[in-house]
């Protein structure tokens, strides 16, 4: 099965960018993942390879809100705003995950910034 041209070359951005951008326990990665429907961000610590924090659109209070994907995408960012706090963290590296910064990806961004995150 071939992939296509699109898909292949998202993979080789995505390359490029996790070659640049990597996470720390002080500093971690906040990566983006956006499939068609919904979308899901890690707070990601490479030095130790764990997760430290996700938050997605599938998350109950956030499935249950009305509106648009862009409108739960914002919403996504506030909550691992949120959940990064608890955790004292203040500094994130963002990684768009091949993914232009855009639409959902920037909501995600600016509710992020909105709860009190630093990149």
């Amino acid at each position: 099965m071939r992939t296509s041209a699109k898909t292949t070359r998202r993979q080789n951005i995505r390359y490029r960018i996790r070659a640049k951008v990597a996470g720390t326990a002080q500093k971690p990665r906040l990566s983006v993942f956006r499939s068609n429907k919904d979308i899901y961000v890690q707070l990601i610590n490479d030095d130790a390879a764990v997760t430290v924090a996700a938050a997605s659109s599938r998350d109950k209070d956030i499935a249950a809100q009305s509106g648009t994907k862009t409108d739960k995408s914002k919403l996504v960012g506030q909550a691992i705003a949120r959940k990064a706090k608890e955790l004292g963290i203040e500094n994130v590296v963002f990684d768009r995950g091949g993914n232009l910064y855009h639409g959902r990806v920037k909501a995600v961004a600016e509710g992020a910034r909105e709860g009190g995150l630093v990149f």
